[in-house]
């Protein structure tokens, strides 16, 4: 096989792996088939793959594991049934602005014209509007420098996924080795709009803040808490935000933003301005009419994602790295912000009950979890039982999807616990969600990871179930899944497990689950009342 030499041709193949290297992605995420052998062939000892067993487990791997690293993940697909396995998990990392650079194999070039099977009609095509770069080359030898390019428009702010067909023959074709290259990831907010917000804060007599997922993926929640403490307004999380938005213990937090136009006017409607960080204005889920963008109230809007600044229907978008613009905002603030709002009042602890409150469960779960456990959580009837019981205090400890689709959370989980080694990763997942990606299971046993997996067994979709209160609509099929053995399932695929369906048995197997040396399961059987999905905070 032709090697590089001192400044000589190499093969494709090997210019591709020199460029993982310098670029510190030697944890490759896969499932492999015929088109991507010669990829794999004498897999270097330096490189770890991650084998999951179905290609939406895979991307939700690379996806937890780039959102945890703050670096993009390499992610190594099979042909176009794999792309297609895969095509939900991709929306949903364009959505969680994970950073991907996802290849798929694709048949050897002579044959493309006469649809070979396994042959990708428009490969590029395929995985669009959902990646921000995609790419067939032109040439066999054009495979790393677009390799390079996805990587580093998956690394632009907003980060997200990019995709790369190779032709299973293009590996082993001649081609120069790439140059090392740097290229900033950061813009910078304009100084001009910076100070006009700071004069809008300064001169507002009754601010409120509402934070999203950005303020944590750019590692800058201490600038984060700094300018609202400078401020001295209330603090709201963003609707579906899908990362720790500000420490929930903190006296200025005030709660979620429900994602419903009426229920987020009337929480800020008594305010004067509102300062939106990190998130779109503003993500709903249902209809309904949202007064807050006829009030007149100012709205100030600081994000990395310029597509969220165009569509927001109000206010001023300032477009720049959260990193550089919440200290020049904090900078540009007169001393002395306003007097703290009162605290906000503490949850009530549930009380045991059988069946199990899921509410219980939850108080009980954040209990016993480390401090330094890292939730990862796909239970969206329970969400909001979640966010009054099992507050989260500290960057970085808490993820879930921003697509609203299902699938993720395990997967994902699994790729948080391989980047973040030593830490307990707890997945609270619903029964229903769970049925979407179980085989990543595998992949964490045959890891060892310290994954905690909490089924909430209440035997349905309970979204479906109370829109369908919302909706007032009746006899709807498919929402009840009774006779699902989780603990079974978790077992067949060498993942310990236990049931629990009695309240004064559920702290033992919690604390069993949290010290276990690997993955465990916990099937909780829960009350299967129908939750209220949306209040007013």
């Amino acid at each position: 096989m032709m090697q590089a030499g001192s400044g000589g041709m190499t093969t494709v193949r090997q210019a591709v792996l020199d460029l993982l290297r310098s670029l510190g992605m030697t944890t490759v995420f896969g499932n492999p088939g015929s088109t991507e052998l010669p990829f794999l062939d004498r897999w270097p000892q330096d490189f770890r793959y991650v084998l999951g067993l179905q290609e939406a487990s895979v991307i939700g791997m690379a996806d937890g594991y780039a959102r945890a690293t703050g670096k993009a993940a390499f992610v190594n697909l099979h042909s176009a049934a794999g792309v297609g396995h895969a095509l939900g998990n991709v929306f949903t990392a364009y959505r969680n602005q994970a950073p991907l650079v996802i290849t798929a194999g694709q048949q050897v070039r002579a044959l493309l014209p006469n649809l070979p099977f396994l042959g990708a009609t428009e490969a590029a095509s395929f995985p669009r509007p959902y990646v921000k770069y995609s790419i067939e080359p032109a040439r066999a030898e054009d495979v790393p420098g677009a390799i390079a390019h996805a990587y580093h428009v998956a690394m632009q702010k907003p980060w997200g996924p990019t995709f790369v067909s190779v032709p299973v023959d293009d590996w082993a074709a001649p081609c120069w080795p790439l140059p090392p290259r740097v290229v900033s990831q950061d813009v910078a907010p304009d100084p001009a709009l910076i100070g006009r917000a700071a004069q809008a804060i300064a001169a507002a007599k009754r601010p409120v803040l509402v934070i999203g997922p950005e303020v944590d993926q750019e590692g800058a929640g201490e600038a984060m808490v700094a300018l609202a403490e400078r401020i001295g307004a209330p603090v709201f999380t963003s609707p579906f935000s899908s990362r720790i938005s500000f420490p929930e213990d903190h006296a200025l937090f005030a709660g979620f933003l429900a994602a419903a136009p009426q229920a987020v006017s009337d929480a800020l409607a008594a305010y004067d301005l509102v300062l939106v960080v990190g998130a779109p204005v503003f993500t709903f889920h249902v209809g309904g009419d949202a007064a807050i963008f006829r009030s007149g109230i100012p709205i100030i809007q600081l994000s990395t994602d310029a597509e969220a600044i165009a569509s927001a229907p109000a206010g001023m978008g300032i477009l720049g790295s959260l990193r550089l613009a919440l200290p020049a905002l904090h900078a540009a603030l007169p001393e002395g912000g306003h007097s703290p709002p009162p605290p906000r009042p503490r949850a009530v602890p549930p009380q045991p009950a059988d069946p199990i409150p899921a509410a219980y469960l939850l108080h009980r779960l954040h209990r016993v979890m480390p401090e330094d456990a890292i939730l990862v959580e796909e239970a969206p009837s329970h969400r909001p039982a979640m966010q009054a019981q099992m507050p989260m205090r500290h960057w970085g400890s808490f993820f879930t999807m921003a697509s609203g689709g299902l699938g993720y959370s395990l997967p994902g989980a699994v790729g948080i616990a391989l980047a973040r080694p030593g830490r307990r990763v707890v997945c609270l997942i619903g029964d229903g969600s769970m049925m979407y990606s179980p085989q990543a299971l595998w992949t964490a046993v045959q890891h060892r990871l310290q994954l905690t997996v909490v089924v909430i067994n209440n035997e349905g979709y309970g979204a479906m179930r109370s829109f369908s209160q919302v909706l007032q609509v009746r006899d709807v099929p498919g929402i009840d899944l009774p006779g699902l053995d989780f603990v079974s399932l978790a077992r067949g695929m060498g993942c310990p497990g236990v049931k629990v369906t009695r309240s004064e048995d559920l702290d033992a197997a919690l604390a069993e689950a949290l010290r276990a040396d690997g993955p465990m399961l916990v099937e909780v059987v829960v009350d299967a009342a129908i939750p209220t999905l949306y209040h007013k905070t």
